[in-house]
């Protein structure tokens, strides 16, 4: 195949069973599941013929908010074959974040599992629309949420109100194959697919809305630059409802007939026995996860000399880190990409044959087929090599805009079609790109992106609280934490502890300031804008991260 692609998803999943049938498509070793690129396929198809049994049809909202469950993937493809769009959900998300997404993406079916780490998903939904508990399954009417009709349930038994995941494959035997087929023959490449939320400088996360096109074209570049053929096998610990997981991980797969071999949950050690098992070729991660399988106690155990590749992205990775994994874990071709969910996401990324000082002194150059550019933040006009501006980017990948938000697309895309990022950086003379800086204020913490106003909107909401700015700081371990500086209003005593537990529960852990600290005033310039990073500045000499920093800007 040649790009661009002119494929929609399913017809591009359709495409390889044709021509790989009976290689690994997707393989859960330790739930005993293999299916091949043809099993894959057909199970995909009965799936969407499910879908349109509930009465699901083309441009509807479905979401999902589920950890590396299988069914996740063949979601992924069941409901672009009947162009419903896929709208992901972050594990990590509490009742407040599920509510809003549900509300804002228009979402009228919802998946999910019995829950992630600390969070129960059933009970948080029962909370958030209290009427499914005592609903029929498929009725469900809920003035807050007033498009949601379903909820499936991705296990067994199905808890009050659901339908459980496998009662949706029976009732796809009602519907024929040739209704299916029509609706397939009715898909149009540049059709939405797919809407994954991104924490925006308005506070309020934004969902991008992704076109076939988009994610089929990114997927196949960033498979092309790690290399990939049918004879890949790529472990995927890296999160589903992130572009990360389900383009450069499931869609770099399928779009050259390699095996996917997902990982459900994080977990060092089960990524290394997964990698021994499958004889896995490929494997993705931020730094942490690599840092964390690295210096697993039983790290020398497992044998892994059959990787070659992969993706390190996230965050900035240390030298000393992308050194041992190319030693210790094999890796001699690992790569790294850069890029946002705006633009699908790969704009940069580092090539297998790319020596060891570019794949951490840089994010690589341009991906094939997408234009870079870095600009004056003032005035707008291209800078030459060696000079630091935003970076921006255009392409078939960027993002068809934000959904519902026309105000907040036309300030990311300009009207000559440049995704303008927010990230500063420098193009040297060979076209390669590192990034400096962000221009939004942005915190990165452990690959997580974390939008400082989201949370200080999110912080106003407490009762104690005048004002609130949030920054990141320096972190060994996850590069960046979350800082709160607090202003309470007059006469009131706070601890703390007590900020903290206002947040838990009610917004991700990672949003979860690590550090609070109360204030009388900030600093501020002449014109009366505060200034985050001298607040960033002495918190480093406050609470002793000079050593943090210093690895973080090296």
């Amino acid at each position: 195949m040649s790009a661009p692609l002119h494929f929609t998803l399913g017809a591009l999943l359709e495409d390889v069973a044709r021509r790989f049938p009976a290689r690994d498509a997707l393989v859960y070793p330790d739930r005993g599941l293999r299916l091949s690129y043809r099993q894959f396929d057909d199970l995909t198809d009965r799936v969407a013929r499910g879908l349109l049994a509930l009465g699901i049809g083309k441009g509807e909202h479905v979401a999902i908010w589920a950890t590396n469950v299988p069914q996740w993937p063949i979601l992924q493809f069941a409901t672009a074959k009947i162009g419903a769009v896929l709208v992901t959900i972050n594990t990590n998300y509490k009742s407040s974040e599920l509510e809003y997404v549900l509300r804002q993406s228009d979402a009228t079916t919802l998946f999910l599992v019995q829950g992630f780490k600390d969070t129960d998903y059933v009970q948080t939904l029962y909370q958030v629309v209290p009427a499914l508990e005592s609903a029929t399954p498929g009725s469900l009417a809920d003035p807050r949420l007033p498009f949601l009709k379903h909820a499936i349930f991705l296990g067994h038994p199905a808890p009050a109100g659901m339908l459980a995941y496998a009662a949706l494959e029976k009732l796809g035997e009602q519907v024929a194959a040739a209704e299916l087929a029509r609706v397939k023959a009715s898909l149009q490449e540049h059709e939405v697919i797919n809407i994954q939320y991104t924490s925006g400088t308005t506070g309020f996360p934004k969902g991008v809305m992704l076109t076939h096109h988009n994610l089929v074209n990114n997927g196949f570049h960033i498979g092309e630059c790690m290399k990939f053929t049918e004879k890949d096998r790529l472990c995927i610990p890296v999160p589903f409802f992130h572009c990360f997981g389900c383009v450069l991980g499931v869609l770099a797969c399928v779009s050259h007939g390699a095996a996917m071999v997902p990982v459900e949950t994080f977990n060092p050690e089960a990524v290394l026995k997964t990698i021994e098992a499958e004889k896995c070729t490929a494997v993705h991660g931020v730094p942490t996860m690599f840092i964390a399988e690295l210096e697993h106690p039983a790290f020398r155990k497992y044998d892994l000399s059959s990787l070659r590749t992969g993706i390190m992205a996230g965050s900035p990775c240390p030298i000393e880190v992308m050194k041992r994994v190319i030693r210790d874990m094999h890796c001699s071709e690992i790569t790294i990409t850069y890029g946002q969910t705006e633009s699908s996401p790969g704009i940069t990324m580092t090539r297998t044959d790319d020596p060891i000082e570019l794949r951490v002194a840089s994010v690589g150059r341009a991906m094939p087929d997408v234009e870079v550019k870095i600009v004056d933040i003032e005035t707008g006009t291209s800078l030459p090599p060696g000079k630091q501006g935003e970076l921006c980017t255009r392409g078939y990948h960027v993002m068809k805009g934000y959904y519902q938000m026309a105000e907040e697309t036309a300030k990311a895309i300009d009207a000559d079609g440049w995704l303008h990022t927010g990230d500063l950086a420098v193009m040297d003379e060979n076209g390669y790109f590192k990034i400096t800086g962000r221009i939004k204020q942005m915190i990165i913490r452990g690959g997580e992106n974390i939008y400082p106003r989201e949370i200080e909107e999110f912080l106003y909401t407490h009762p104690k609280v005048a004002d609130v700015q949030v920054y990141g700081v320096p972190d060994r371990k996850y590069g960046e934490q979350v800082m709160a500086a607090v202003k309470l209003k007059d006469g009131i005593v706070c601890t703390e502890e007590e900020i903290r537990e206002f947040c838990r529960g009610r917004i991700a852990n990672y949003k979860n300031p690590y550090y609070v600290k109360f204030v009388t005033e900030y600093p501020m310039t002449a014109s009366g804008k505060i200034q985050k990073f001298k607040l960033r500045e002495m918190a480093i000499e406050e609470l002793g991260l000079e050593e943090a920093a210093a690895i973080k800007t090296a």
